[in-house]
């Protein structure tokens, strides 16, 4: 390429953190990318122009995991990824480069789905109460449990599994065996049957289909047990690690995951940023609902950037497509309208999961309303109800941040005016919620628990209007942005959040960002695709409309679009094969997790295939050659936008090329960074708008290394929405950006809805510039003073325009 990038300075010790100007997120895994591993990046990321690498969390997790969330050691560094020489070679080789490192850390839960590997929690189950670690966990030992008193673990699978107990001798100490799990025997409790011993301990192994589990769970994975920051000793133990790196300045930040699972976010993020200091920067995994403000009291720099994502994305949404969609997705599905749609769905899921799949955190918020409100005798069937219904009925994750006062009470209100019935145990709800002790602590925790299982990982596999709105923290639906709320919230972010990550895909997001790019065009051809998929349902017919409605888009998002067979791909049927059987038990319709439908599924299984091997592939795989270079011009778009607007952008690994991810475990797939590298080293012009990719690493680069050489530009600097003139204004989206309170330096400007230019070109429009002479840096082409669109987006249909 034309740059040949250099180390920034760095002249004596640092001590301070480097600025972060960009972020490259790296999933470590042991068997694909450890410490070293990443080491050997830094200098391909350097030249790519990134400052920092986002890392994954680096302490001990559970033997073989691909993401690190399952913490199953807080007080030390992942063996596994190269322990503390490893992290620490990695730091220094980055800061001789200029750059730094973020770390994701966990500090909600702990995995425990193997107790031999998790020291606090297999001496909790040795020892019960009396364990020194008994107060880490939020543990219900009361008598009332459900598992008399005792610790309830449900692991067991089937009514028959007790009989398969048995006793383990085989090591150190004695074990109680089921299959491949261990538990420990507390001393004096061992002996010759199996069944009675497990009788004698502090735990009672269970059936996950009993709805008895006496411990905090996140979520509802019983494999990942929550752990109490609201205790002194349970931070300071859990944040030893972190306060070493800060002193050792191995870090410049931190990424907090999901701060509403604790009992007090507020508190905790106040504590942390006194442990990490003032200029780290720190950012945490909040989602936001629809119009919820982020709390401006929290003395964290920004969010993890879903909310950019939802804007970045749905500008670029056609409105013209919401009509025929929707009649889509009504014959379907019979979702009707779709706004309707999602309100009484979002309510009736809400209170299933409250009924089904978190039945032990509604019983003990239950219990803790009784005892806060004094009402011990009331019945306790009338009071889960009413408690359920206001959770349901929540609109946000939870309700105690400061510029949420007032919400809960007016979900309230609005529940006794729509069921007066309900005044009575609502009253007793309100007094324990005003009490604010153990049942208004438990009510946030349960509502974000409900809200997550509900929304992203039931509702949004339901509905099938437009997947590619359907990402975490998403409204889908709203049918899209305009260009009028792109800019505001831009604004927003850049007077009042510019250090707040952005990022278009994550470790946890449904799909790709160029996966729901080209899904995204399909509002622009609604009447082409309607008709398409009733033809593909007809030569075809699936085992079940709604499934098959949702699951063609994403074969759209996913399919070759270089003219390949499908079938000819390597490991794309087997990955839509294992998408489908996830979102079909997600959605839970047709089949789920708890009970799978073997027949539904195989007969689902069946017309994927058919599909690939068919017609349809073959119609389905023309309609994306056909679409490609919009789909192209799309991930472009908002590539450029998120790499340039206020906030820190992220790339998640591999996204500098095109990708073709789908949700997890697909995300998290080994990235080929040998031919990233190369390819990097070999552009030398502007490249092509084809299958390659080259073209948008091109846009990366250039984008990152105007970041770099213009910071003042980007982080804490003006945003300028510009407006286009002419016929076609329409399908121009640009803004500028430069210092704070000087006129723009750089101007971003985007082709949308391309479909229709296509067939109309761009007439007349053009855009007006700021005085001064203009060079695209993507393509060189030199401009001043009102610049046709027609000669602007010539070679690309974006451009980055440099005074």
């Amino acid at each position: 390429m034309t740059e040949t990038p250099q180390p920034d300075e760095v002249t004596g010790p640092i001590d301070h953190p480097t600025p972060v100007r960009s972020m490259y997120r790296l999933q470590l895994r042991p068997d694909a990318l450890t410490f070293a591993d990443a080491r050997a990046l830094a200098e391909y990321l350097q030249q790519l122009g990134i400052s920092h690498l986002y890392l994954s969390p680096i302490l001990t997790a559970a033997h073989g995991s691909t993401h690190g969330y399952d913490v199953t050691d807080p007080t030390t560094v992942s063996a596994a990824l190269g322990g503390p020489a490893g992290l620490k070679a990695l730091a220094d080789e980055v800061r001789a480069r200029g750059m730094g490192l973020i770390v994701d850390l966990v500090p909600n839960h702990v995995g425990v789905a193997d107790p031999r590997q998790n020291p606090w929690w297999w001496d909790v189950l040795r020892n019960g109460k009396g364990s020194q670690f008994a107060h880490f966990f939020d543990i219900d030992w009361s008598p009332g449990n459900g598992a008399g008193g005792r610790l309830a673990l449900p692991v067991l699978q089937s009514e028959n599994d007790p009989a398969a107990l048995t006793v383990d001798r085989s090591g150190p100490e004695p074990m109680l065996a089921l299959h491949d799990l261990r538990f420990p025997i507390a001393p004096g409790t061992d002996g010759e049957n199996a069944l009675r011993i497990h009788d004698r301990q502090h735990y009672r192994l269970v059936s996950w289909k009993a709805g008895v589990c006496t411990y905090r769970r996140f979520f509802a994975v019983s494999s990942l047990a929550a752990i109490r920051q609201e205790d002194p000793a349970v931070f300071e133990a859990t944040h030893r690690e972190l306060a070493a790196w800060c002193e050792h300045d191995l870090i410049d930040g931190v990424r907090i995951d999901h701060p509403d699972g604790l009992a007090d976010p507020a508190g905790y993020l106040a504590k942390l940023r006194r442990l990490i200091g003032p200029n780290r920067l720190l950012l945490v995994e909040k989602i936001l609902s629809h119009r919820e403000p982020l709390d401006a009291t929290l003395p964290i720099d920004g969010t993890t950037g879903y909310d950019a994502l939802n804007v970045f994305g749905g500008v670029l949404v056609d409105p013209a497509g919401e009509q025929a969609l929707t009649e889509l997705s009504n014959e379907l599905c019979g979702h009707g309208s779709d706004a309707e749609w999602f309100a009484d769905t979002e309510h009736r899921i809400k209170r299933a999961v409250a009924e089904k799949l978190l039945v032990p955190e509604v019983r003990r918020l239950v219990a803790a309303i009784k005892r806060d409100a004094g009402a011990e005798d009331f019945d306790t069937m009338a009071l889960t109800n009413a408690t359920i219904e206001a959770l349901s009925h929540v609109p946000v994750y939870r309700t105690d941040y400061a510029p949420l006062a007032g919400l809960l009470s007016g979900v309230v209100a609005e529940i006794e005016r729509r069921n007066g019935e309900l005044a009575a145990p609502l009253a007793v709800l309100v007094r324990a919620l005003a009490a604010s002790g153990e049942a208004a602590v438990r009510f946030h925790q349960v509502c974000g628990a409900i809200t997550a299982k509900a929304v992203e990982d039931t509702m949004f596999y339901q509905a099938a209007r437009l997947v590619s709105l359907q990402e975490v923290g998403g409204d889908p639906a709203r049918f899209g942005r305009s260009a009028l709320e792109f800019h505001l919230a831009n604004a927003e972010r850049a007077r009042r959040w510019p250090a707040s990550m952005t990022t278009l895909s994550t470790h946890d997001t449904k799909r790709g960002e160029d996966v729901r790019a080209r899904i995204g065009v399909l509002s622009q051809v609604a009447e082409t695709w309607s008709r398409a998929v009733a033809a593909w349902n007809d030569i075809t017919p699936p085992p079940d409309g709604a499934t098959a409605l949702f699951l063609l888009q994403n074969m759209f998002g996913v399919w070759p679009a270089d003219g390949r067979d499908a079938a000819a791909v390597p490991g794309l049927r087997e990955r839509l094969h294992l998408f489908a059987e996830k979102a079909v038990r997600e959605a839970g319709t047709r089949s789920s997790w708890e009970e799978p439908d073997a027949e539904f599924e195989a007969e689902l299984h069946g017309w994927i295939d058919a599909v690939i091997d068919g017609p349809v592939g073959a119609e389905l795989g023309e309609l994306v050659t056909r679409l490609a270079p919009h789909a192209w011009s799309d991930a472009l778009a908002q590539k450029l936008l998120q790499l340039c607007g206020p906030g820190i952008p992220d790339l998640y690994q591999g996204c500098e090329l095109w990708e073709d991810a789908l949700v997890d475990p697909d995300n998290r797939r080994p990235v080929d960074f040998g031919a990233r590298l190369a390819m990097l080293q070999s552009l030398t012009g502007t490249p092509d708008l084809d299958a390659s990719g080259a073209v948008k690493m091109w846009v990366v680069a250039y984008a990152l290394w105007l970041r770099r050489e213009r910071p003042d530009c980007f982080v804490g600097g003006a945003y300028h929405p510009l407006f286009g003139t002419g016929e076609r204004a329409r399908h121009l989206l640009a803004y500028g950006r430069g210092r704070s309170g000087e006129p723009p330096q750089v101007i971003v400007a985007a082709t949308r809805h391309s479909v229709g230019l296509a067939e109309t070109g761009w007439g007349d429009t053009a855009l007006d510039l700021p005085s001064g002479t203009w060079t695209d840096r993507l393509t060189g082409y030199t401009c001043t003073g009102p610049v046709r669109a027609e000669k602007l987006f010539a070679r690309l249909p974006v451009a980055l325009l440099v005074r």
